[in-house]
């Protein structure tokens, strides 16, 4: 009798292992997936156009960090990209994705999501369908549309790929304070008396 006991909890056990990953392995299987690294861009990924969909496990998430997904695509294909955050396989949909011109957007924090070692373990599901007819004349309905994806990193909701750029912004324009200051007086002085004076001559001509 024990070991009859023993036996039903042990498959009992595996039967309740199996329902809990069901929704995993069918997602899994239903879905194409992929691993998409954070700051690393994806270039000329496809889809069907007709509701296809793919699954990107997000690689190199930390804890308590903002993040972006942004997907964009050729504004002259009619569709609509959908971006849904999965904190895990079998935990609902959170979509919060938001779409400006030719590119969707989804902004998340990873405050509370699930560890897997030191990183954040997280899929984002993208989904596409088609919205109307292409507006060329004597062009075919395309049957898949192109993609670039990337994940990228949020401080102060700006990526840190931009902060370089706006770095160099900065440093530009601090320069055209600055230079003119560290000029010669005389040298300032040529400027400005040359200007009327070739303008004068202009006129005259």
């Amino acid at each position: 009798m024990p070991h009859s006991l023993e036996g039903f909890i042990f498959v009992l056990i595996h039967v309740l292992v199996i329902i809990m990953k069901w929704p995993t392995f069918c997602l899994s299987s239903m879905v194409e997936s992929k691993i998409l690294n954070v700051g690393e861009e994806l270039w000329r990924e496809t889809l069907p156009l007709q509701m296809g969909s793919r699954l990107y496990h997000l690689q190199g998430l930390k804890p308590d960090m903002w993040y972006e997904v942004k997907i964009s695509y050729p504004g002259s294909i009619p569709a609509s990209f959908s971006l849904e955050l999965k904190r895990d396989l079998t935990s609902p949909v959170e979509k919060q994705s938001r779409k400006l011109l030719d590119t969707e957007k989804l902004i998340f924090k990873t405050e509370g999501m699930k560890l897997k070692g030191d990183q954040v373990d997280a899929h984002v599901l993208v989904t596409v369908k088609s919205e109307g007819v292409v507006a060329i004349p004597s062009v075919r309905e395309m049957e898949s549309i192109v993609y670039n994806i990337v994940c990228d990193e949020l401080l102060i909701g700006i990526p840190h790929k931009a902060w370089g750029v706006g770095g160099l912004v900065i440093f530009c324009l601090i320069l055209a304070f600055i230079i003119p200051s560290l000029l010669p007086p005389w040298l300032l002085q040529t400027n400005q008396t040359q200007g009327p004076g070739n303008q004068h001559a202009s006129k005259n001509s």
